[in-house]
């Protein structure tokens, strides 16, 4: 990767099946990030199991575990270069269990693509990803009408399709003026590098053109520092290192930063990147680094570092913007489920139902509403069981959206309002 170029981060998104990790195999292939020879050991391993045609899947698919199950189950990170970036593939889970991987991997992504099946269409979970993607801020949607080659490359399914797809985003109050609808075979690799002379009723340009043709994102360097925390470490000769990403701002050796809600802070000594010191991290580098005076004990995963005179929020209560998705029941105030943020994880208390929304136009529907339910959106007021730290998501984004998990599922998701600090 050549440092001249921007960067991008890029989900790919939309129904189990539809295709998105053999179009970012066939995006790695096109753009010479993978060769031939691997495309070819993939092919026949593919078929040794009886899974041919998946060659372009196993790029991306190279847990064992998913190859058996024909599965993407982690959020596989993938790069590929254009000519205008360098992009980041956050493979984002079609499958129902992996919900949480979806959103983690979709609050990480500065555009979206994407995926329908041309044969399937709009389909339960196109509506589900497509939802969380507005949700969690994602502007600029690229859509890849794929499968064209089992539709025999027919111009007015694809249109039928783009038809579906508008009605959905206009529900979900997407901006569909500006998104690009292309028709593609990743399988084939149709209008994907280049166009494909079986459509020559499709006169716009091929997926990578588009790709290349995405506005810049703006880094998040003036917002405050803002690193969640994914792991402590003990490393002989250096002492204590927390690791995790940075979300917002800046880290330079020297500054004073504080850790919420542990409430402890100090003078950063060190920051390692890939096993090499430097002097500056910037937004989206995962970096270890090591503060005077803090031990493993002292901080935990699910901690935010921050400076130490704009330190991060910690919540008492906060409210939220949330959508539920899928729950057996009715949500009501006292439920208590587990919220995911950042790296935390804590229980929390869902304390009143402010008002329900309608989902598609934003409007309220109700004030003070009895119980919410499946498909409903509503904004709520929550108290954290335990010190969490969490920010507006008008103020810092990145560290302001969340997925509420119960019975080994993603039950909502949502973001943050307001925050009543402690």
């Amino acid at each position: 990767m050549t440092q001249e170029k921007p960067h991008q981060n890029l989900a790919i998104i939309g129904h189990v099946d539809h295709g998105k990790s053999t179009l970012v195999g066939r995006l790695m292939f096109e753009t010479g990030s993978v060769p031939e020879h691997v495309i070819e050991q993939h092919r026949e391993e593919a078929e040794e199991k009886g899974k041919g045609g998946f060659e372009f899947a196993y790029v991306m698919d190279n847990l064992a575990e998913e190859r058996e199950r024909g599965l993407t189950i982690d959020i596989a990170h993938q790069e590929f270069e254009t000519d205008e970036y360098d992009f980041t593939i956050v493979d984002t889970p079609g499958h129902r269990d992996f919900v949480k991987n979806m959103i983690t991997g979709a609050s990480q992504a500065d555009h979206a693509v994407l995926v329908v099946a041309a044969d399937d269409g709009v389909a339960p979970q196109t509506q589900e990803h497509v939802f969380l993607a507005r949700t969690l801020g994602i502007d600029e949607l690229v859509v890849a009408v794929n499968k064209m080659d089992v539709v025999e490359y027919e111009e007015t399914r694809f249109r039928e399709v783009v038809a579906e797809v508008k009605d959905l985003l206009d529900q979900v109050r997407f901006a569909t003026e500006d998104a690009s609808f292309i028709p593609i075979s990743a399988f084939e690799g149709d209008n994907v590098a280049e166009l494909s002379d079986q459509m020559p009723w499709y006169d716009g340009r091929a997926l990578l053109e588009t790709l290349n043709d995405l506005p810049v994102p703006e880094p998040p360097t003036d917002a405050p520092l803002r690193l969640p925390i994914q792991d402590v470490y003990t490393i002989s000769g250096i002492g204590t290192v927390p690791v995790g990403r940075i979300e917002t701002g800046q880290m330079r050796a020297g500054d004073e930063v504080s850790f919420q809600p542990s409430d402890v802070g100090g003078e950063v000594k060190t920051i390692e990147m890939h096993h090499e010191e430097i002097d500056l991290a910037e937004p989206g580098d995962n970096v270890g680094f090591n503060v005077r005076g803090v031990g493993k004990d002292d901080i935990r995963r699910g901690d935010v570092c921050g400076p130490a005179d704009d330190p991060p929020t910690v919540a008492e209560t906060f409210q939220a913007q949330i959508v539920v998705m899928q729950h057996p029941s009715v949500i009501t105030a006292g439920y208590t489920p587990v919220f995911h943020a950042h790296t935390a994880q804590v229980a929390c208390t869902v304390e009143s139902l402010d008002q329900k929304i309608d989902p598609s136009s934003g409007e309220v529907q109700e004030e003070d509403p009895d119980f919410i339910q499946a498909g409903d959106a509503a904004v709520v007021t929550v108290r954290p069981q335990k010190p969490l730290s969490i920010e507006p998501s008008e103020e810092i984004p990145e560290l302001g959206s969340f997925a509420i998990r119960d019975m080994g599922q993603t039950v909502a998701a949502g973001r943050v309002l307001n925050v009543s600090e402690k």
